[in-house]
């Protein structure tokens, strides 16, 4: 029996979503759809949370606030960075709140050995190991092949102790590609990597960095990994991935792969630098220029990542007071401390005993 929508007939049953024109009616229940109903009839379960299977919370401040509605499961986003925008650590909170939520991630590494990767986290105050030990997080490792047979031991045996943990640790959660510049084989490592962990509507996939994974492929292969990937894992998994860019100098340009293809992507969030009003510091700023089937803000924001909490976002103004101590917080370090796995100094803590003993002679 059809009815009207005049009857304030609400959600479907099962998929519970609203009725636009007409129902469905069957044993006391309201479909928007004879679909619906022959498919609750067969399954006995409706979907408890209409959205839940499509949209998510990223958990990341700088993001979260500018998607009043959430972020769509099956989107594709590049990632675009200058340098010294800490990209990595926005990739490790991504990662890190996917996984407290409870999610399976897969970390795709072209930049950096597993032992490294894991450092991230470290570095920010996650313990990831339980999930590196459970599964529910896994690496594939693109980086290693560089080293060669033996060149892998040679690196273990050079290693500390602490990051030869860290390898060992990581070692069961990883798999190895042998041949980077073969993208067949990255396609089925990741393959592999979702199916093991039945990565279907729930999941994350973090690519670092698709500006490397060109280097190592003629373009028109690197093209097709996109394309496909963003087919099989985004559109057909309705698993999202979020895939790092580097912009500058050094790291390719706004009109190179893979920034050419924004137009593919399903979005674009940008992190950059800005000159601060009131002096020569670089304060790092986020948006979100596009994401297809979302409400979008699309505004600059200056963020900072802080230990544990993850990125926090200032207020308009709020970089001017903060004192130089963030300023050379923002500095490149070229050293490896664990402390400082995203590539970023905390600054010179004799800096302000300088300052002070010359206000001293001064008086």
């Amino acid at each position: 029996m059809r009815l009207s929508m005049s009857d304030g007939s609400g959600v479907c049953a099962f998929c519970r979503m609203s009725i636009p024109e007409s129902l469905v009616e069957a044993n006391g229940k309201r479909f928007c759809s004879a679909a619906c109903r022959d498919r609750l009839a067969e399954t006995e379960t409706s979907f408890g949370a209409a959205d839940s299977h499509r949209r998510i919370r990223p958990g990341v401040s700088g993001l979260d606030s500018s998607l009043p509605n959430g972020f769509p499961r099956n989107a594709f986003v590049l990632v675009a960075s200058e340098a010294g925008t800490r990209d990595r650590a926005l990739g490790a909170e991504l990662v890190w709140r996917a996984l407290q939520r409870g999610e399976p991630v897969v970390f795709t590494s072209f930049q950096e050995p597993p032992s490294a990767v894991v450092q991230q986290f470290i570095a920010m105050e996650w313990n990831v190991l339980p999930y590196l030990e459970s599964g529910q997080l896994h690496i594939v490792d693109c980086f290693t092949y560089r080293l060669g047979g033996q060149g892998r031991d040679r690196l273990f045996d050079r290693m500390g102790e602490w990051n030869q943990y860290l390898s060992t640790v990581a070692r069961d959660a990883t798999t190895t590609v042998r041949d980077p510049t073969d993208v067949r084989e990255i396609e089925n490592k990741l393959d592999n990597a979702l199916e093991g962990r039945e990565m279907v509507d729930d999941g994350l996939v973090v690519i670092d960095s698709l500006t490397e994974m060109g280097t190592l492929t003629q373009p028109v292969q690197a093209y097709d990994f996109v394309k496909d990937m963003r087919a099989d894992i985004c559109k057909g998994r309705f698993v999202p991935i979020f895939a790092g860019a580097a912009l500058g100098s050094g790291g390719g340009g706004g009109d190179a792969f893979p920034h050419d293809l924004t137009y593919v992507m399903d979005g674009l969030i940008e992190l950059g630098l800005e000159e601060a009003r009131d002096d020569d510091r670089l304060v790092k700023q986020i948006r979100i220029r596009k994401l297809n089937g979302a409400a979008v803000t699309p505004a600059w924001q200056s963020y900072e990542f802080e230990p544990r909490t993850g990125m926090v976002v200032r207020e308009p103004g709020a970089d001017e007071a903060v004192g130089d101590s963030s300023a050379d917080a923002d500095e490149e370090s070229v050293g490896d401390s664990p402390a400082d796995a995203d590539g970023e100094s905390v600054g010179d803590p004799s800096a302000d005993d300088d300052t002070e003993a010359i206000e001293e002679e001064n008086r």
